[in-house]
């Protein structure tokens, strides 16, 4: 009976079959000790000389590092093993022999183990924070179907920009200019006057010049968009999600945080209800902390890192200068300064996860809006008639799925938290 690692008590005192790769082996006189994964677990198989032919014992005293086999034999509780179980082998059969691999069981640089990428995927570190990438995922369309959002997705080549003209990565289209997209914000504002409440989840590109440890180049956000809603409910479904997507990580990735040798006790204070306050408020709080910060300027790193350090949950910073976000922002209208938007700011120093809020829906604002930006009108004439036919209220975001990844797992840097990362210095493997 062929059975995977994870969910191998169930075989209790059963002959399985596990397919897998040899991640590590030690040998002890009559026995041989493998350590086989195969992608839901690793659980050490027992090879004792008496239980199996010569040959297959002899075998296994060359079986190299990641080389693909089957292995049979009975499930055996062990209280000593991490899964609570062994294999007792009475056969190996080799698949593929593996050359020499080159990701030992040592210490690696980081820029030797990017390079490795393709194999590192094999390794614990990778692999647990892989599988909290994938709970997050599903915990986030889980959310968004128990809430009725409707899946729409986005484009990935635009006619224009959506987050600003300077950071887009530029392709042919067939003898005309097309652009890598920056966010699916403008079609879900689309989706959402079709069908209420939608979202898209994919990925995006920014062609920023950043070697920060929180930027990426190609990274994926889920973008939920709702007609009829208005900032202060824009904000209220970003910390309902947020706090969800946490408790189900913590509920769902024990293991995986163990590995990654998190401390969960900082993501356990991540309950609703989370600070809410206003930029001005912001700016003051960074400036009464030490820090030099002008009323107008965006938050960077460093100044979010400061407010961040005051909380001990995400906060949500709203109303920020209009003059410093995007054109498609809706004015305050208590001070027209000010952009109904907000930003969500984790703890711990990992930044911006959430930006997002209420849109433009009048349609002069908007026009005047596009023509002040300097951006060519015709590429949002699409844009503009989603206030000339039936315009409501609206209001959306987007969470960054790599810098939330990135968090949950206290990691040092957002490359780690994506498959293949794509950063200004790296586009292989």
């Amino acid at each position: 009976m062929r059975a995977t690692i994870g969910q191998i008590a169930s075989f209790e005192d059963q002959e399985v079959e596990i397919c897998g790769w040899l991640y590590n082996k030690r040998s002890s006189g009559k026995l041989h000790f493998l350590q086989v994964r195969d992608g839901s677990g690793t659980i050490q198989c027992v090879v004792f000389k008496g239980d199996v032919s010569p040959e297959t014992f002899d075998g296994c005293d060359t079986l190299t590092q990641e080389t693909s086999l089957v292995v049979r034999g009975t499930v055996r509780k062990d209280e000593r093993s991490p899964i609570g179980y062994e294999l007792g082998v009475n056969e190996v059969t080799p698949v593929h022999e593996a050359g020499e691999y080159p990701i030992s069981p040592k210490e690696h640089g980081i820029g030797f183990l990017m390079e490795q990428r393709h194999l590192y995927l094999r390794s614990t570190r990778p692999h647990a924070m892989l599988r909290v990438r994938s709970e997050v995922v599903q915990a986030c369309r889980d959310y968004m179907a128990g809430n009725d959002f409707t899946l729409v997705d986005a484009p990935v080549l635009t006619p224009a920009a959506c987050e600003g003209t300077t950071t887009l990565f530029e392709v042919d289209y067939f003898g005309d200019s097309a652009f890598l997209t920056q966010s699916g914000q403008l079609y879900m504002e689309a989706g959402a006057m079709a069908f209420g409440k939608v979202y898209c989840f994919g990925p995006t590109f920014r062609a920023e010049k950043s070697k920060t440890r929180r930027h990426l180049t190609e990274f994926w956000m889920i973008e939920p968009e709702m007609a009829y809603c208005d900032l202060d409910q824009d904000m209220d479904l970003a910390e309902d999600m947020v706090s969800t997507v946490v408790a189900r990580v913590l509920d769902r990735c024990q293991e995986e945080l163990k590995v990654l040798e998190r401390d969960t006790s900082a993501l356990e204070k991540v309950v609703k209800p989370f600070p809410r306050i206003s930029y001005t408020e912001a700016v003051e709080k960074v400036t009464q902390a030490g820090t030099e910060m002008a009323w107008g300027k965006d938050f960077g790193g460093d100044e979010e890192t400061v407010l961040a350090k005051q909380f001990d949950r995400p906060v949500l910073v709203h109303r920020y200068p209009a003059d410093i976000k995007a054109f498609y922002m809706k004015e305050d209208p208590e001070d027209a300064r000010l952009a109904l938007c907000v930003d969500m700011i984790a703890p711990e120093g990992y930044g911006e996860i959430i930006g997002g809020g209420q849109r433009e829906d009048d349609l002069q604002v908007l026009e005047r809006k596009i023509e002040a930006h300097g951006l060519p009108r015709e590429a949002f004439e699409w844009y503009l008639d989603l206030r000339r036919y039936g315009s409501v209220p609206h209001a959306g975001f987007g969470m960054g799925l790599e810098r939330v990844v990135g968090w949950l797992c206290g990691s040092k840097h957002v490359r780690e938290t994506i498959p293949f990362p794509r950063t200004l210095q790296r586009l292989y493997p």
